[in-house]
């Protein structure tokens, strides 16, 4: 048998963080098993459904990297199929005309909760002939569902789950304008996709076993069914906005990689040991429904942000560089993408040591996108560039313009020689020249910063500090000069 399985979302809304965290246990289970993870776009409510969630839902499992087999199925283009299903049940005897009036149901739900009885359809319509049907009502079509005995769901997390048949009653399949109902749409969708395993949250828990009913009324095989516990805040609360309910498209926007949402999803209520760290190649060899847990997992900001530090620090220089860019779009002259690139792949391993997030890394990488603007922003630099600062600013900018060839080691020897001839410490030069090169007064080894920016760049950057112009005339005034 050939494992199918399926991410069925409905187009409300963004693709939030719950729903993703089921679509990738869907991929994960399909792909350890060799099988195919298809996408269904649950849109029969037209009211509610937009063509921006579907877009929505598309680009977030995009970017998640979870891509799907096939053609996305929507629900909508196979009501049809759904309406068919129900005449073969009707001429099968398994569903039935309801012809209940909503007032008859109103009444039959007051009566019910005044008597404190579960609110159930009580099936006057079963068994009862259509020729007794109120003329002018249309009929809803109602599933014939058993009376007696239980029904059973083995799920693979929940285990057995047992519900007794009188506690079901004949749910609606029809409604009385002929649109199908959601639980008529899922079964017959699953069965047409050959939906093997249906893995979501356990919310839905409660529809299985009526949806199981339906399949044994169609004659059909009953999908293999998991249900996986909700998400919770860190604070065991259902989760909500404040404790990340958030779309995926939000978690990109504030500069998670995809790979370590991935990750941290992963761990969300399924574990191999002690194991955190654990890129997708191996999530895929181990994965598996019986290593994922029965409580409610906990949303913890603190360890996504753990998690995505590692997944920056360990990212190819290159594909890092790309990311940033894309972040930088449209802030970086065409004539300078490929040198602020080749910058980037170069510096970015450093940055990536110390921030959380990429948009912190954006942030941090500015010193190789572009010089620092006058006035500093950052004032505990500002102080660095005093008359001092500058002085032996520009004493450097000559030793650095002299040097013929330029090494990785130059720099530095020519900083050395200057401070030498100025009888001060190193420190003297490197922390105005931090400021004169970054606009910070922390960056990554000043060294590696000249090594990455270059001859031209960093003299370039040190000329335009303020003051520096008159500095450079008097140290090196004109042949002429009387100086």
């Amino acid at each position: 048998m050939t494992v199918v399985t399926r991410f069925a979302p409905s187009p409300t809304g963004f693709l939030h963080i719950g729903g993703a965290r089921t679509a990738l246990f869907n991929w994960l289970f399909s792909k350890h098993h060799g099988g195919k993870f298809m996408l269904r776009i649950e849109d029969t409510d037209r009211k509610r459904s937009t063509p921006e969630a579907v877009e929505a839902i598309l680009d977030g499992l995009k970017w998640l990297e979870l891509n799907w087999d096939g053609e996305t199925y929507f629900q909508s283009q196979h009501m049809d199929r759904h309406v068919a299903v129900v005449n073969d049940l009707l001429a099968s005897g398994n569903a039935y005309r309801c012809y209940c009036s909503p007032e008859e149901l109103a009444e039959m739900r007051e009566t019910a909760k005044s008597e404190g009885r579960s609110i159930r359809y009580d099936g006057r319509w079963r068994d009862r002939d259509p020729s007794e049907a109120p003329a002018g009502v249309s009929p809803a079509i109602r599933l014939k569902a058993p009376q007696d005995g239980e029904t059973v769901i083995e799920d693979l997390v929940q285990g057995a789950v047992r519900v007794a048949n009188s506690q079901l009653d004949d749910m609606i399949l029809l409604r009385s304008d002929g649109t199908p109902t959601y639980m008529l749409s899922v079964v017959v969708d699953d069965h047409d996709m050959g939906i093997t395993h249906v893995i979501r949250g356990d919310d839905h828990l409660t529809n299985a076993s009526r949806q199981t009913q339906l399949f044994q009324a169609c004659g059909w095989k009953v999908p293999v069914f998991a249900h996986i516990p909700l998400i919770h805040g860190a604070d065991g609360q259902k989760l909500s906005k404040r404790h990340g309910a958030l779309g995926v498209d939000a978690y990109r926007d504030m500069g998670y990689l995809p790979a370590a949402l991935r990750n941290y999803l992963l761990r969300l209520g399924w574990s191999h040991g002690d194991d955190e760290i654990i890129e997708t190649d191996q999530a895929i060899e181990w994965f598996d429904m019986d290593s994922v847990g029965k409580a409610a997992a906990r949303f913890d900001f603190a360890k996504l942000d753990s998690i995505n530090s590692h997944y920056l620090r360990a990212a190819d220089p290159a594909a890092l560089a790309q990311m940033v860019m894309e972040k930088l779009a449209g802030k970086i002259p065409d004539d300078q993408r490929d040198i602020v690139r080749e910058r980037l792949a170069q510096g970015l391993p450093a940055l990536a040591q110390r921030v959380k997030s990429l948009n912190e890394l954006v942030e941090n990488a500015g010193i190789y996108v572009a010089a620092p603007q006058y006035p500093l922003a950052n004032a505990k630099a500002a102080k660095l560039l005093d008359a001092a600062g500058v002085d032996i600013l520009a004493r450097f900018s000559e030793a650095l313009a002299g040097i013929e060839t330029w090494t990785d080691e130059a720099p530095e020897e020519a900083a050395r020689q200057t401070v030498a001839e100025q009888n001060v410490g190193l420190g003297a030069l490197a922390q105005p020249m931090r400021a004169a090169l970054t606009g910070s007064n922390a960056s990554p080894g000043i060294f590696e910063v000249i090594g990455i920016l270059g001859k031209d760049e960093t003299l370039a950057r040190l000329k335009q500090v303020p003051g520096m112009q008159g500095a450079l005339k008097v140290i090196c005034p004109p042949a002429n000069s009387a100086l």
